[in-house]
């Protein structure tokens, strides 16, 4: 191309803003147009894994600073620290770390602010003679740029006017997050061998309790005095993750009174009906902060073969959107950044557009369907998960 790319993400994710942190590193004009009104506004879960690609990808996405401040503000838990007197270090071995979800996403956030647009709901695009792209908004107005990314998540307005016929599944599985403090008195009360970094207790008929403290290694103020002290992290006190997972069979609700039961509701009959199998982790999962506990509705999508590249391509959980009973969503998701980012940094030096997202999409349509199916196995086997079409 002889002018460099102007690329428009839709979706203000985890992956949409790790591709913006990707793309403005590497000097390629970008803006990110996000429905909701802040980060904040609606609950999307806690706690996250972050593989060791994770955490390298950011390495290679994020400034250097913010990059540290991912891995000193994740947590490695284990019960001899959590009691001890100090914070310790994070093996340099075992990399998988837990990273709370919003402080994740308020890091990849920072330095974004004429970039991101929040309260931005996008309603379709469409091609303009020239190739490029134009984005439309609900409040009548509209972008235009050189590449169009769809990272707006398995409900994505992208995904369903670019490839209609790309399936996502419900998978049959109801899960029930929620939260409570950790402290030297909760810490006390959950046994050892579920003092991980995710623990799962399995019941019958597929019913599954997770248990996940989130216990950062060095208290966040000071990470963010030396990194980003003009950074404001607004969720930061250690604690544990616990949900309740179950086919929908099982719960006492329809998915209509699901989506309308307060979280108190929701807790007690998690609680209850683990009582029924395992009253010691009932007796967890009523520590949990009814104010906390939110239903998710897990689906999958349906692995899609190949499609003609265009300068519209997607990203994330808005094409492979997999079950979490791997935990490797997220990293997927930055992996998807990662290597879209480099494609077109290569483009912005003078490389052409749809080879280059070409190259992308082959290696994503690969190795992101592949976690789905890996995810989609495993969901079968601990959590009853419908599966995949042949």
């Amino acid at each position: 191309m002889s002018e460099k790319p102007r690329v428009l993400i839709i979706g203000a994710g985890l992956g949409g803003l790790a591709l913006a942190q990707g793309l403005r590193r590497g000097g390629v004009d970008v803006t990110v147009h996000e429905r909701d009104a802040s980060p904040d506004v609606r609950m999307q879960g806690y706690r996250l894994r972050l593989t060791p690609e994770g955490l390298d990808t950011l390495g290679r996405l994020l400034p250097p600073q913010l990059s540290e401040l991912v891995w000193e503000t994740s947590s490695s838990p284990s019960r001899a620290v959590f009691l001890g007197a100090r914070r310790a270090e994070l093996s340099t071995v075992d990399r998988n770390v837990a990273v709370n979800r919003l402080t994740l996403r308020q890091i990849l956030l920072h330095g974004l602010d004429d970039v991101v647009s929040f309260g931005r709901e996008c309603t379709g695009y469409r091609t303009e003679g020239d190739g490029s792209v134009t984005a439309l908004f609900a409040d009548g107005s509209r972008e235009t740029g050189a590449v169009l990314v769809g990272a707006d998540g398995v409900n994505s307005v992208v995904r369903r006017q670019y490839l209609p016929e790309a399936r996502v599944m419900d998978t049959g599985v109801r899960i029930l997050y929620g939260r409570f403090p950790l402290t030297p008195e909760t810490a006390a009360l959950i046994p050892e061998e579920l003092f991980q970094l995710y623990a799962g207790v399995a019941g019958p008929g597929h019913q599954h309790v997770g248990i996940a403290p989130v216990h950062y290694r060095r208290p966040a103020k000071e990470a963010l005095a030396e990194l980003a002290p003009e950074l404001a992290l607004t969720d930061t006190d250690d604690y544990v993750m616990c949900l309740f997972g179950a086919r929908a069979e099982l719960l006492p609700y329809t998915d209509e009174e699901l989506r309308a039961a307060t979280g108190r509701q929701l807790r007690d009959t998690a609680v209850a009906m683990t009582r029924e199998w395992n009253p010691a982790v009932g007796a967890l999962v009523e520590l949990t902060d009814a104010e906390t506990v939110f239903p998710i509705f897990m689906r999958s999508s349906v692995p899609h073969p190949p499609w003609p590249t265009s300068a519209v391509t997607l990203l994330g959980d808005a094409i492979h959107a997999m079950s979490p009973a791997v935990g490797i969503g997220a990293n997927i998701a930055l992996r998807d950044a990662d290597t879209l980012a480099a494609r077109l940094v290569e483009v912005a030096d003078g490389a052409e557009l749809i080879p280059a997202l070409r190259a992308y999409e082959t290696a994503m349509i690969d190795y992101g369907f592949d976690a789905v199916r890996t995810s989609a196995r495993f969901g079968g086997l601990r959590l009853g998960q419908a599966p995949l079409p042949a």
